[in-house]
């Protein structure tokens, strides 16, 4: 008995440290514990199998885990191509309550206020509260993304050359769920703590790019939701010419199957990165 049980022990503690692991903020520790997670499923495959081919198909099921949410909701999906935007109330302190707050960081940095703005599109919401600096020639944006009463909140910083090429830095935390268009520069930084901290990464992000912020057009406030507007159009252009999506009726758009590739490729992706 003892040695029947004694794999199976050892298997549960690998667990249970793998889970601890998790617990811990520093990223070498809990990046340890993801791997410890792989292991465990190895070592569940080769005790239920017998061989190694079946501790290897238990690892990568853990990578083909996505598949299962891209071809049940992700592949129904429609969404529009064109989205307009307009002037909506902002969401209430239940919905959103870190919305005060935020405003208050960048309007403390000198931005003005310009507009509340979003679209809806069957269950799914998209907010933004749109801010300007006509010194700095940069927008910011507070942004609540919302799905089946899910949100996701995140900020941009946005500056745009005379030559059609967009700057933006961000906080968005996962990868995107669509190919960027050309002109669009990303400068990811998912783990500041402030607004401050992303402005300062934003003037380094162009100063790195060599652009003078003094030499930026300047943009007319009322005039952002419609760039805005004209942006998001673009990348889904952007996406149908590469094939990534594919008109569904007249104004409508799915993922293809070369678009779910790339949306589990984007799924693995976050899946180490974050691990």
């Amino acid at each position: 008995m003892e040695f029947t049980f004694q794999p199976i022990l050892a298997l549960a503690a690998t667990v249970v440290l793998a889970f601890a692991l998790r617990t811990f903020h520093h990223p070498v520790i809990r990046k340890s514990g993801a791997v410890l997670i792989l292991v465990a499923s190895y070592c569940s495959g080769l005790l239920i199998f017998k061989n190694h081919l079946g501790g290897i198909a238990a690892v990568v099921a853990w990578f083909l885990f996505p598949w299962f949410e891209l071809l049940t909701r992700i592949r129904r999906l429609r969404l529009p191509i064109h989205k307009e935007l307009s002037h909506v109330p902002p969401p209430s302190s239940v919905r959103f309550p870190e919305l005060a707050g935020l405003t208050a960081e960048i309007e403390a940095e000198g931005f003005e206020y310009v507009d509340d703005t979003g679209w809806v599109w069957e269950g799914m919401n998209q907010f933004y509260r749109l801010f300007y600096h006509e010194s700095r020639r940069t927008e910011a944006a507070i942004c609540l993304a919302e799905q089946n009463e899910l949100g996701l909140s995140y900020i941009t910083l946005t500056s745009r050359d005379a030559n059609g090429t967009i700057w933006r830095t961000w906080n968005y935390p996962f990868s995107e769920t669509m190919a960027m268009a050309p002109q669009v520069q990303i400068n990811p930084a998912p783990l500041v703590a402030s607004f401050s901290e992303l402005l300062d990464l934003h003037e380094q992000f162009l100063y790195s790019k060599r652009i003078d912020t003094s030499r930026l057009p300047s943009v007319s406030p009322e005039d952002i939701p419609g760039v805005i507007a004209s942006e998001i159009r673009d990348q889904v252009d952007h996406n149908l010419s590469e094939g990534l999506i594919a008109p569904t009726g007249e104004d409508t758009f799915r993922y293809s199957w070369r678009g779910l590739v790339f949306l589990w490729a984007q799924f693995v992706k976050d899946m180490v990165r974050l691990s």
